[in-house]
């Protein structure tokens, strides 16, 4: 063998290396990917039962029933659509009704009902950056210390 080619091989080895690590990176994240779903989109698109998905919304008001033990039923809604969810474990702080909701699980063939292993509460703290916000108390539209938008 040529030194060219003794060079050429080298480079063909580690090329064909680092494609068959990103195949195999890719392959592994593409069974840990969970989809996020509004309920409303849910409407619009079929899920089979048994795929993990994150389902996002606000707890519907009224909706949430405590069972035996842990277990929790509530809505999960976007103001047009409404899914029902049920997990069994501890509720984060945050957690109440009308307060959005992050639940990460997979659909239920026997119920039709959304079963949650995991619930984030999303934080009621509103961040607004310092442009945008100064855009909306020039239009009238914000005022600072004030309860968000006022018309």
């Amino acid at each position: 063998m040529t030194r060219k080619q003794k060079r050429l091989a080298i480079i063909a080895g580690g090329m064909s290396f680092i494609l068959a690590a990103v195949l195999l990176v890719m392959f592994a994240f593409s069974q840990s990917v969970a989809y996020f779903y509004m309920p409303a989109d849910l409407a619009t698109t079929e899920v089979s039962p048994g795929t993990r998905i994150r389902l996002g919304g606000l707890v519907a008001e009224g909706s949430v029933k405590r069972g035996e033990g842990s277990t929790v039923s509530f809505s999960v809604t976007d103001g047009s659509n409404t899914v029902p969810v049920s997990y069994k474990g501890i509720l984060p702080d945050l957690f109440r009704e009308g307060q959005g909701v992050v639940t990460e699980g997979a659909f239920d063939a026997a119920t039709g009902s959304f079963v949650a292993d995991s619930v984030l509460a999303k934080h009621d703290e509103n961040y607004m950056p310092k442009e945008v916000a100064d855009r909306l108390k020039e239009d009238g539209v914000w005022q600072h210390g004030g309860e968000g938008a006022t018309q």
